[in-house]
């Protein structure tokens, strides 16, 4: 059987390669974004299967299925753990929550050969992701480790901040490297929990140590665990961030 993965944080793409090894899938791409899907499906044939995470870099996936017709059977990916999305394992869509297990990684395998997935329930499953865009952010990020992966819990993030092209979250024990914008971050994050100050950073409120007045109406901000470099409240944000510690 031959599949294609959708998925646009790397170490989530690579740990469902691996998993894949043990089901006889042939795995021919993994793309990353709705752009890049929609491409690839013009120039090639379709899959047997696809692995298709519903929110990626530039868009939530059904953006896909308005420029092009699938055939494919279609296991979803998510990372919502919303208990009405739960109401789909007893529809024809079959859906694997983010971190993936192995077990039901091979029950949906098996549910998506043996099911014709049908349109209305694509749609039902659509608008309920879509109504909960607003309303549910990621809970945890993988991190590549050495030859490890790495499950961080938000709330043990201090801050994300990009640097020479790349964006790295930290910790009180380290900083990681993410395949994430901090533009995407913005809409996979809690607001209440989170602020982009800068065009480098994105802090948590619970990090925040001290705020200090800066030079031109600007705020200083002191983490408790980063200090590599300054952290300074852009002028334009100082209002919204004033509001938003509040």
């Amino acid at each position: 059987m031959k599949a294609i993965i959708i998925e646009d944080e790397l170490p989530s793409a690579r740990r469902l390669e691996r998993l894949l090894q043990d089901f006889n899938i042939e795995i021919i791409a993994t793309l990353n974004s709705v752009k890049s899907t929609i491409l690839w499906f013009q120039k090639n044939q379709q899959p047997n299967l696809i692995f298709l995470d519903v929110q990626l870099s530039d868009g939530l996936c059904f953006e896909i299925f308005k420029e092009v017709k699938i055939t494919s059977k279609i296991i979803f990916t998510t990372a919502s753990s919303n208990y009405s999305i739960k109401a789909f394992d007893y529809n024809s869509i079959s859906y694997l929550l983010k971190p993936i297990n192995k077990e039901k990684l091979e029950d949906a395998i098996l549910k998506a050969q043996k099911l014709q997935q049908k349109e209305t329930d694509f749609e039902q499953f659509k608008k309920l992701i879509s109504n909960y865009k607003t309303a549910y952010y990621k809970e945890s990020f993988t991190v590549k480790v050495g030859k490890k992966i790495k499950i961080i819990k938000v709330d043990k993030i201090c801050c994300f901040y990009s640097f020479e092209n790349a964006t790295y979250l930290n910790t009180d024990s380290a900083n990681y490297s993410i395949n994430h914008s901090l533009t995407s971050l913005e809409n996979d994050i809690n607001p209440i929990d989170f602020f982009r100050v800068n065009r480098t950073f994105i802090v948590n409120i619970n990090a925040i140590k001290d705020i200090i007045a800066y030079s031109n109406s600007r705020l200083k901000l002191v983490l408790n665990s980063y200090n590599e470099q300054e952290i300074i409240v852009s002028r334009e944000r100082v209002k919204d961030f004033k509001n938003w510690i509040d």
